[in-house]
């Protein structure tokens, strides 16, 4: 019997992370909260193994919730839901920047929380899964995906993505030739239906395409205005 999902919740308001613990419980998923960035990197720091998932406010006393970030990412790939408040966009723009996964607005409803995690942990279960036939063997240019162990190289070169943005190029690889829509890349990749002035997938990729351009992968990220992305080879007639 598989084990239920481990969330560990870092947001200094202990109220709702009793609640949010409650409810996490209810939907078959464990929890526990600290209440700054110092008391979650410890955790990480001394937890094996780590939490399936990290939900991480960006408003912390002390070290702030995208100090923390920029630090965790360093170090640990775990899938990260940042919580920030409505009137903070450039705070979710640099979540995501800094390698957040997804980012979800406060006060953030239970049920859209729960939502937004089982999206991410769909995620990190296709590495334990069975090999989709159709992903076999992505490749473009000198860029490599193997979706058996969720890696991704430039040749030789191994390139660290986060769940999000190794979604994102498994969905352009896959689509090879063909302008893949921000819809779909947020339906597919981000496990969610895309909002009304929501920027999370150009930010994904955004990174992608410094990361595909610092190993020389050979490819690079088109944007299709008015219709979405295209992943095209630089060496292709």
């Amino acid at each position: 019997m598989n084990n239920p999902p481990d969330v560990l919740i870092a947001d200094d308001d202990v109220a709702l992370c009793d609640l949010l613990i409650d409810y996490l419980a209810t939907q078959g998923m464990t929890a526990r909260a600290v209440h700054s960035a110092e008391a979650a990197l410890a955790a990480l720091e001394q937890e094996q193994p780590l939490p399936d998932a990290l939900v991480l406010d960006v408003m912390l006393p002390g070290i702030s919730g995208l100090d923390a970030l920029t630090r965790i990412r360093a170090r640990w790939h775990l899938p990260v839901l940042m919580l920030s408040g409505r009137g903070e966009p450039v705070d979710r723009i640099l979540g995501l920047e800094l390698g957040a996964d997804d980012y979800l607005a406060k006060p953030a409803m239970p049920r859209e929380l729960v939502a937004r995690l089982r999206a991410l942990l769909r995620r990190q279960a296709v590495r334990a899964g069975p090999e989709d036939d159709a992903d076999t063997g992505l490749r473009l240019g000198r860029l490599v995906l193997d979706p058996a162990d969720r890696s991704v190289r430039s040749g030789d070169v191994p390139l660290t993505l986060t769940g999000a943005e190794f979604e994102i190029l498994r969905h352009l690889l896959r689509a090879q030739g063909r302008t893949v829509s921000r819809e779909t890349l947020t339906e597919q990749a981000l496990g969610r239906p895309l909002e009304r002035y929501d920027r999370a997938v150009d930010v994904h990729v955004s990174r992608l395409r410094r990361k595909l351009g610092e190993v020389e992968a050979g490819v690079r990220i088109d944007t299709r205005r008015g219709a979405g992305y295209l992943l095209v080879d630089d060496h292709a007639r």
